[in-house]
């Protein structure tokens, strides 16, 4: 009898896992599927990134779904589109010897049309992500009263992403009755408190400890400079000459900028990010999971829902502003049983930033060395004289030519045929590293000139706003406050320093003026408290990080800490309502647009929203 059986699911069910190559459950999936099958108790599951999340919620759905009703019975609500793509086409998958079974995948940057005429014809089970199952909802074309099963799959990323509002009002049009399941891999405060609020004394089942790291997956950091990142990025691609690896970035431009480097330096990679068309990211992740392209480089928000169980590496370009992300960064190696390797290339000041993460994921991280180029060299070689010794000789082809072959190469003995060999497959490589520095060496050397220094962006203002950890804020509430201005789509966010008593954060440039109209005209709130908005000047400071808000708020303006007002001495920031800045408008005229010229907040999961990456444009994380 199939194991997946004895759990209580039917023979349909387990001959399509069988046909998948599905031989055992998971450790989620044999605690997961009786529990949802013999009980209509609320479920909080806590199971890491690649331990088949998807058929432990979808499995029972399918064992229990009534195909003779053409009414909407689960919404499955995902982060992203392209995991939305991927749990829909699992559930097909999986119930392909059921009859009857309808699935609707719905999310944006497709058509809304299309997606309501396969709701109407009668889809039990409806995959969604927030911002387009809204709309359906708002539009009255997703009739939610009847469902029996609620899935938040990856809430901990829901929430990053700003879907809280989303959630809410999804959560208002499904009944009392239904099952609420929450899957999650990291379980930070803001997921617990969806437990609490959305859920009835629900049964927990953890898969490993919470938050923590797989076995599977070692973790190693590299001490670079800012100049020295990508060298030492491409030196740990030579030093594996196998390697199959996405490369994280916090910012679609870093992401975009990587992959155009890696590309001219004659590296199989592509980029993956939000401004990509759909059609483009599909292209982009066909190539990559058929190892057509071996280095994926992208941000957080773009991996999701790309399901690969074979990655050697995963390389933190630079480390992710949310501690709980590295955790998702890392579980994209070590699936399957195999071994994985999650590298950290940090600078000497960001070196402090992995003593939460060892906390968080319980793992420690081991320091590795930057490889020489002779230690590449010899790699390389090796795996040269590896592919010549192991290439399969066809003598009926090569034969004819052998006379001709021999007649050339006459009078070269073998240790000569060796060397032009070599010679003739590596110079490339070897005049490359040939006298290259050691770049530990040049970390090391640099980083007293190095040390605290802020790395500014001139494409990004900065700007002052009035409200810190006293208020509660933090920097998935300081995202979702600006989103929530609906400044413009696909707005771009920089760094964010959340402060005791105030904060600074970065936008676009190009819509400076914009984000200081927005807030002065919505009269922004936060947790009850007025929030002020202004442009302040970009310095380079001496120390970084979250704490020191002091001696900061010294050098970048603030009362908290010393902000110096124009009557204490000359205000650093430039008033957003200076003559200069206003130009020939009147003296009580706003910056930015005109209100009626703003896109439509409300509409944040229609199709009508611009860009390619529409679906959740408007409450777009900053590292995508």
């Amino acid at each position: 009898m199939s194991i997946f059986k004895e759990l209580g699911l039917n023979d349909e069910i387990a001959n399509a896992l069988a046909d998948l190559g599905y031989k055992e459950p998971t450790q989620i999936q044999a605690s997961a599927i009786p529990q949802i099958i013999k009980s209509t108790d609320d479920l909080k599951a806590f199971a890491q990134t690649g331990t088949g999340k998807t058929a432990a919620f979808s499995l029972p759905i399918l064992q229990l779904l009534d195909t003779n009703s053409n009414q909407a019975q689960a919404i499955i609500l995902s982060p992203t589109r392209e995991l939305a793509v991927q749990i829909g086409n699992n559930i097909r998958e999986f119930a392909k010897y059921q009859k009857g079974v309808k699935v609707a995948t719905v999310y944006g940057g497709a058509s809304i049309e299309d997606q309501i005429r396969q709701i109407k014809r009668g889809a039990q089970i409806i995959v969604g992500t927030p911002g387009r199952t809204c709309d359906l909802i708002k539009r009255r074309a997703l009739n939610l009263g009847q469902i029996q099963w609620l899935v938040l799959d990856e809430a901990d990323e829901m929430l990053n992403m700003g879907f809280k509002e989303e959630l809410d009002k999804i959560l208002d049009a499904t009944p009392d009755s239904k099952q609420t399941m929450l899957f999650s891999a990291t379980f930070p405060k803001e997921v617990e408190s969806i437990a609490r609020n959305y859920m009835t004394n629900p049964v927990e089942i953890t898969s490993g400890e919470k938050n923590k790291a797989t076995e599977n997956v070692s973790h190693e950091y590299y001490i670079v400079n800012d100049r020295s990142r990508y060298l030492a990025l491409k030196r740990i691609a030579d030093v594996n000459p196998d390697i199959y690896s996405i490369i994280f970035c916090r910012t679609r431009r870093e992401t975009q900028e990587v992959a155009d480097k890696l590309i001219k330096d004659g590296y199989s990679a592509e980029a993956l990010h939000g401004d990509l068309s759909q059609a483009q990211r599909d292209s982009v992740m066909q190539k990559f999971r058929k190892k057509h392209v071996q280095i994926l480089v992208a941000t957080d928000v773009a991996a999701r829902g790309l399901d690969v169980t074979e990655l050697t590496h995963v390389i933190n370009h630079k480390l992710p502003d949310q501690i709980e992300s590295y955790t998702h960064r890392s579980g994209r190696t070590g699936r399957a049983g195999k071994k994985g390797i999650s590298i950290a290339l940090v600078t000497r000041r960001e070196k402090g930033k992995l003593f939460p993460i060892e906390k968080i994921i319980g793992r420690k991280f081991k320091e590795g060395k930057i490889p020489t180029g002779e230690e590449i060299c010899q790699i390389q070689l090796m795996k040269l004289i590896d592919k010549v010794k192991d290439i399969d000789v066809s003598d009926t082809q090569i034969n004819e030519f052998l006379p001709s072959i021999n007649e050339k190469l006459e009078g070269m003995d073998r240790d000569e045929l060796i060397k032009r060999f070599v010679s003739l497959e590596f110079n490339t490589f070897l005049n490359y590293y040939k006298n290259a520095p050691d770049l530990n060496n040049e970390s090391a050397g640099r980083d007293r000139d190095e040390r605290g220094r802020r790395e500014v962006d001139e494409n990004m203002s900065r700007f002052f706003i009035n409200i810190g950890r006293r208020d509660g804020l933090r920097p998935a509430n300081l995202i979702g406050l600006i989103n929530d201005q609906g400044i413009t789509n696909n707005l771009q966010i920089g760094q964010i320093e959340i402060l005791d008593s105030f904060s600074f954060f970065e936008v676009d440039k190009a819509f400076t003026e914009d984000t200081v109209a927005s807030f002065q005209d919505d009269k922004a709130e936060f947790n009850g408290r007025t929030v002020n908005v202004e442009i302040t000047e970009k310095k380079r400071s001496g120390r970084s990080g979250g704490g020191g808000g002091r001696s900061r708020g010294r050098r970048e303006g603030g009362r908290d800490g010393g902000r110096e007002r124009n009557d204490r001495g000359g205000d650093r920031r430039r008033s957003p309502r200076s003559d200069g800045d206003r130009g020939d408008r009147g003296a009580g005229a706003k910056f930015g647009r005109n209100r009626s010229d703003r896109p439509d907040r409300s509409d944040r999961g229609g199709e009508n929203r611009g860009g390619d990456n529409r679906e959740f444009s408007s409450r777009r994380r900053r590292r995508d």
